[in-house]
């Protein structure tokens, strides 16, 4: 429907002697006559407009209309029996409407054009039926434009068409394809509940104003690429039958597609959003390939559907994906994003990763995620998994620093692959009364932090919890320790596990269900050994027991002299045989100078043997009997707790 070029139809010209013909403009002559409708005489346009009926062809492209003149001509065309203005074929193209512009309910039984008209005030074609195709393309509306339940049975074409004010379409009808390709919207672009039978063409559009698609229905293509929203971009509620194209849209506004239904592919490639993007509940049949695509705010999914196999390409600041269903297989692929996948539901493997270097689009150029270099870094965070069935989850590359785990099921079965990092505890010495406190590093899940921050006497260096976090004690933690444990074990990571291990044996001591006696046992555990896990703790207990044994030995234990034998006997007075008893003299407690090198030595050769559980065959005091018998007893639980706890460490 678009021209190009200056009009080429017969229209008013001036004239080489304006006495006898002043009249000069663009407007195409009125058949009969040789000016335009807006020139014609009084007498002459009430005999041409008399000679309209209803249905008839005109042609006024170029002409000026004032309100009064367009009510005229359309009074002239009104259909008696129903009170509406029907047109046949109705051209007015590059016509300038200088007030408003009243087509309401008017019916355009044949092709209308008004390609490059000027509608210097409001135009009204609320409730009109275009039932051939109808041009705006270069069309200017300085006031609103109202199209509210229009009904467009052939092509619409609005090709770079400039919208001053409001462009209203509530309720509009386009059965066939309807094109607003370059279109400006200066204004407000208001199309809810439209309905889009054939494809809707919206490439490289600017909306200057808000967008808004609620609830509309697009059941051919619908093309937004490379489209501008400068404002607020709606597209709650609406349904799109076949392919959604917004690659390289940009969306300046909050762009919200709440409750949406994408039964096509939904393209979002290149497409970047400089505020949110709510995709809330939202359906994704067929999502296929979603990205990849920038946003410098929230990705919402929360409660979104996919149908079908996925691939999501999106570097964002967050990522919502709470009660997110997920009914086929799907990989997440992520950059700078902090994800919250709390009560996400899925049946099929699910893959969340870090995506290590810039997307790459299907053309081979990078996306552009500049916008994003503010971000804590690339690295993608997890913020919570509560809820989650994690037997098909895969973790990768991940940071867990702040992620919640308490109310995640089958937690044992989650795959953590490459570098899943996670919190630590706070390092170095916290002089707290006494004695000092000193936590050694290890792997801590947040919630252990925030319990423990919560605590009277809390040192610092654990991390408060957030608002929205819930408490999680010990009572809760520790099957979430255990679980991580397992997952880490099944996955041949045994110092991780080990951690773990030492996170759940710490949450058991401090949990309220656990007696009191058992408590007392495993506080006796943690701080001989560390769980068997810490072997500096044990050696440095059994290098003080050894010290211990060798003070009481020395002190109490060694006797003053090495006893001496004696062999009494009685000889027969006949002769004959002697009969002998050797007997030995009992230990002497010491006296005198206790601590010599001697006695040193003999000390330590008794502790060392206590260590390996051996008798060192010293005359001990009964004393010393007690001490040894308490030092093999004791020494070589130590060394075995050290042992242990070194094969914890190194063994993969």
């Amino acid at each position: 429907m678009s021209t190009s070029g200056p009009p080429t139809w017969p229209h008013c010209e001036p004239s080489a002697d304006p006495a006898t013909d002043p009249v000069s403009c663009r407007g195409v002559r009125v058949p009969g006559h040789l000016v335009c409708l807006a020139h014609l005489t009084d007498a002459d346009r009430y005999a041409y407009l008399t000679s309209l009926t209803p249905g008839a062809n005109i042609d006024h492209q170029g002409t000026t209309f004032t309100g009064t003149l367009l009510f005229s001509l359309l009074n002239a065309l009104r259909d008696p029996e129903t009170g509406k203005a029907r047109l046949g074929s109705a051209k007015f193209n590059s016509a300038t409407f200088k007030e408003r512009a009243w087509f309401t309910s008017a019916i355009f039984e044949d092709d209308a054009g008004f390609d490059s008209a000027i509608f210097e005030g409001d135009a009204v074609f609320d409730s009109a039926i275009f039932e051939g195709d109808v041009g705006f393309d270069s069309a200017i509306f300085k006031g609103s434009a109202w199209f509210g339940a229009a009904s467009f049975e052939g092509g619409a074409w609005f090709d770079s068409a400039v919208f001053k004010v409001d462009a209203l379409f509530e309720s509009a009808s386009f059965e066939s394809r309807a094109l607003f390709g370059a279109a400006s919207f200066e204004g407000d672009a208001v199309f809810d509940s439209a309905s889009f039978e054939g494809g809707a063409g919206f490439d490289s559009a600017v909306f200057e104003g808000g967008a808004w698609f609620g609830a509309a229905s697009f059941k051919g293509d619908a093309w937004f690429e490379s489209a501008s929203f400068k404002g607020t971009a709606s597209f709650g509620s609406a349904i799109f039958e076949a392919t959604a194209w917004f690659g390289a849209a940009s969306f300046k506004g909050d762009a919200w597609f709440e409750s949406a239904s994408f039964k096509g592919d939904a393209w979002f490639e290149s497409a970047t959003f400089k505020s949110d993007a709510s995709f809330e509940s939202a359906t994704f049949v067929k999502a296929g390939r979603f990205g990849p695509l920038a946003c410098t705010g929230r990705i919402v999914l929360s409660e979104a559907e996919f149908g079908g196999p996925a691939t999501l390409l999106i570097a964002a600041r967050r990522l919502e994906c709470r009660r997110t269903r997920w009914s086929a297989t799907a990989e997440i692929r992520l950059r700078y994003a902090t994800v919250d996948f709390a009560h996400a539901v899925f049946e099929y493997p699910l893959t969340i990763a870090a995506e290590p270097d810039t997307f790459v689009l299907t053309d081979g150029s990078e996306l552009a995620d500049a916008a994003l270099a503010g971000a804590p870094g690339p690295d993608v965070r997890v913020a919570s998994l509560r809820g989650v069935d994690a037997a098909h989850l895969v973790l990768a590359d991940v940071d867990l620093s702040g992620c919640l785990f308490t109310g995640t099921v089958h937690l044992d079965q989650l795959r953590l692959e490459g570098a899943c990092t996670f919190d630590t505890a706070p390092a170095s010495v916290h002089w707290r009364r006494w004695p000092p406190v000193r936590f050694t590093e290890r792997r801590v899940l947040a919630e252990e932090h925030h319990w423990r921050a919560s605590q009277p006497g809390a040192v610092r260096g654990w991390n408060v919890a957030v608002l929205g976090a819930g408490r999680a004690g010990p009572l809760q933690l520790a099957p979430v320790y255990r679980a991580l444990r397992k997952a880490f074990e099944d996955g041949k990571h045994e110092p991780g596990a080990a951690d773990f291990y030492y996170g759940e044996m710490e949450m058991r001591r401090h949990a309220d269900d656990i007696p009191r006696g058992e408590r007392r046992l495993l506080t006796a555990y943690w701080a001989l050994s560390g769980y068997s896990l810490r072997a500096s703790r044990a050696l440095a207990w059994l290098g003080a027991a050894m010290l211990l044994t060798i003070v009481l030995l020395m002190a109490f234990g060694l006797a003053q002299d090495t006893p001496k034998q004696t062999a009494t006997g009685t000889v027969p007075a006949g002769g004959g045989k002697v009969t002998f008893e050797i007997d030995k003299d009992d230990p002497q407690n010491p006296t005198g100078d206790r601590f010599t090198g001697e006695r040193f030595e003999k000390a330590l050769n008794v502790t060392l043997n206590s260590v390996v559980f051996r008798s060192s065959g010293q005359d001990l005091t009964t004393a010393g009997t007690y001490i040894e018998m308490t030092s093999r007893l004791t020494e070589p639980v130590l060394l075995g707790l050290a042992v242990l706890a070194v094969r914890n460490r190194v063994k993969r």
